[in-house]
């Protein structure tokens, strides 16, 4: 019986259905993929809520998702929903999910390259009803359409943290994300428009949600596979990246204080680790180029690359990463 769901350690009560989001922009054969996989994963937890839905938010205005989405097989008792946000950028795609997922107690957000192991949604689930957390993240391991140069291996661009299941955590981004939407509903949050097509749009939500004490838990076990395409794993995309995530993680720092001491004080601070990143990445690459060492050099490099985007984050720059030139 429903009734007897756990309702977790706080005593609050049972989240009785469930959402899982996946939001798309002209990536067919990863549609094709993915979505199958998802409504599998659904079907691993419709006996522990009275509504589970898989919810394909599709960026593009042509709608090119639209046909293989409606044309899918009954989900059976998953319920399957296509929806258009045809504003373009992540900001108004994961708000567009938000919206659609108004009634519900619970969103799960996935990515369209991404792949979920046997149990991903399951173990989300569990991690969410032992405790009295807010938002469960899960681990997002790379996997790669061609093998990275040893210098991308050397400098681990693709490495991300893992812990041990439990442990709370302040930011998160949003490709593996549980929500509890009564709480992020309670306290009127969205995405803010302004990361719209720069990213860090994830970063401000979760750090948001935890500043207003929110608690945000990691489960080791819930791990989806990132399918990295060759495009990717290029030394010029990477350390882009690494600029873009230094950029986004300053204008989330002044974004998130409240008055113009505050946002001034982040900005000085922000100038100020940025500096201190960048001239020890530069040190240490230096000291890869003297010692022939390829795991210096690559990660003096990424450190130098995410200290410039801290430093231009803090005066203002923001680096528009999913801007969208369409033909």
């Amino acid at each position: 019986m429903h009734s007897e769901t756990p309702a977790g350690a706080t005593g609050r009560q049972a989240a009785t259905s469930l959402v899982v989001a996946m939001l798309t922009f002209r990536r067919p054969d990863d549609l094709r993929v993915a979505l199958p996989a998802l409504i599998e994963q659904a079907e691993q937890v419709i006996e522990r809520f009275e509504r589970v839905e898989v919810l394909v938010v599709d960026n593009d205005p042509q709608e090119s998702a639209r046909a293989f989405v409606e044309e899918f097989p009954s989900a059976g008792p998953v319920v399957l929903t296509y929806r258009c946000e045809s504003e373009s950028g992540i900001t108004a795609a994961r708000n567009r999910a938000l919206a659609e997922a108004a009634a519900s107690d619970l969103l799960v957000f996935i990515d369209d390259d991404e792949r979920p192991t046997e149990r991903w949604l399951v173990d989300l689930v569990a991690t969410f009803d032992r405790g009295d957390a807010v938002a469960v993240v899960g681990p997002v391991v790379s996997r790669f359409e061609r093998e990275p140069s040893a210098w991308i291996q050397a400098g681990e661009f693709f490495t991300r943290r893992r812990m041990p299941t439990g442990t709370a955590v302040s930011v998160a981004a949003t490709n593996n994300l549980l929500i509890d939407l009564r709480v992020v509903r309670g306290i009127g949050l969205v995405f803010d428009t302004a990361f719209g097509h720069a990213g860090g749009e994830d970063t401000m939500f979760t750090r948001t949600l935890h500043a207003t004490g929110g608690r945000l838990v990691w489960c080791d076990e819930a791990v989806v596979w990132d399918i990295v395409p060759a495009a990717r794993s290029t030394r010029d995309w990477v350390v882009r990246r690494a600029f873009s995530s230094g950029n986004s993680w300053s204008q989330t720092s002044i974004a998130l204080e409240d008055s113009l001491r505050g946002r001034l004080t982040a900005r000085v601070r922000c100038i100020a680790k940025g500096l201190v990143r960048a001239a020890g990445g530069a040190v240490r690459s230096v000291v890869g180029v003297v010692t022939r060492s390829l795991r210096h050099r690559a990660k003096g490099v990424r450190t130098l690359a995410r200290g410039f985007g801290m430093i231009a984050g803090a005066v203002g720059y923001s680096y528009e990463e999913y801007r969208r030139v369409d033909a």
